[in-house]
């Protein structure tokens, strides 16, 4: 029953803050404007992260004081560094959407939240040996991965954010099998299956206005704030890094295809361009719904697989992982190219 409440408590704060929020982003003009490598062809509210950021923030507030959220697992002073790292995340998400911030002024906030989880003591403590037992980290080279990784996810979502309701669709499949994954290893209402699902609530809340065509957009703040909390809860929650490389493996590698690409080709690696594998589905000739689709239903099958994989299952589901999405760029590149073949074919 606790666990119905923590969604429906994040779903029904989502449903009531986000049309403020779009009230709020169009009073003042925070809106995104089209262009040609952008989807949407009319300017749209920004913002939309903090409908989440409040939401998240005020569900977690009546879970923690009712008893369910501080246990062996997360400590309180743990809880309030997520609560503040995320408000750091999104004072920086709001000056971007306002000011458009440069890329060393973007990255300050997500440091500022990774400082905050450090010193809260967030670290990666070791990780599964494929040929047995465990690596243990020294203190802190622990640090050191924790912070890179959290750094990482906050980037990968950042870059997926492309699709309407692909970035709040996949955390809240996220969220949701990290919470599942957590009734196998966790204490029975532990403060991070809490967590993951009051974070599932509140992004499917926001979906409903987020869903192509979408009313509103995360924004910068709501974007890396999904990321943050996925690779926050995913240490916290503690044997869950693999299985949060599985729920985020394609986003993860096609933002790593990415940005080599833009290094190779001697251009930042931040630049923006219509080359991720969201717009390859477009290009192809799938819809917008179709495509975001697709990329669920990708992160469900191999997000699921950790449901009932071991950690050396986890490890060889990586590999496939990763042969599969070397496997499904060249063919969307090829079909992409034939398409373009053909459309000239036709024109001649």
């Amino acid at each position: 029953m606790i666990y119905l409440l923590a969604v429906l408590t994040g779903t029904a704060f989502s449903l009531i803050l986000t049309p403020f929020i779009r009230k709020l982003a169009l009073h003042h003009q925070i809106v995104d404007l089209p262009n040609p490598r952008k989807i949407h062809s009319t300017p749209t509210p920004l913002l939309g992260g903090l409908a989440i950021f409040f939401a998240f923030f005020f569900s977690t507030l009546i879970f923690w004081f009712a008893g369910y959220i501080e246990d062996s697992r997360i400590t309180q002073t743990q809880v309030l560094a997520i609560l503040c790292a995320g408000a750091a995340l999104m004072i920086g998400g709001v000056l971007d959407d306002k000011f458009n911030l440069k890329p060393a002024q973007q990255i300050i906030w997500p440091l500022i939240a990774i400082a905050l989880m450090i010193t809260a003591g967030v670290k990666i403590q070791f990780v599964t040996n494929p040929l047995g037992g465990v690596l243990e980290f020294s203190s802190l080279l622990g640090v050191i991965t924790a912070s890179l990784w959290i750094l990482g996810m906050i980037y990968t979502t950042k870059f997926l954010d492309g699709l309407d309701g692909l970035v709040a669709g996949i955390t809240t499949i996220g969220a949701t099998i990290i919470f599942i994954v957590s009734l196998y290893w966790d204490v029975p209402l532990s403060g991070t299956s809490i967590l993951s699902l009051i974070l599932a609530g509140s992004c499917l809340g926001f979906l409903v206005f987020n869903w192509h065509p979408a009313k509103i957009f995360l924004g910068e703040g709501g974007s890396i704030f999904c990321g943050f909390m996925l690779g926050t809860l995913a240490i916290i929650s503690g044997s869950k890094i693999a299985t949060a490389l599985l729920i985020m493996g394609v986003p993860i590698l096609d933002v790593a295809w990415v940005i080599v690409r833009r290094i190779w080709e001697g251009r930042s690696p931040v630049s923006a361009d219509r080359k991720h594998l969201h717009f390859r589905l477009l290009d192809i000739g799938l819809n917008h719904r179709q495509s975001v689709i697709v990329l669920y239903l990708i992160t469900i099958a191999f997000g699921t697989t950790s449901l009932w994989l071991h950690s050396k299952g986890k490890i060889i589901a990586l590999g496939i992982l990763g042969i599969f999405m070397v496997l499904l760029i060249t063919s969307l590149v090829w079909t992409y190219q034939q398409k373009i073949k053909n459309d000239q074919a036709t024109k001649n």
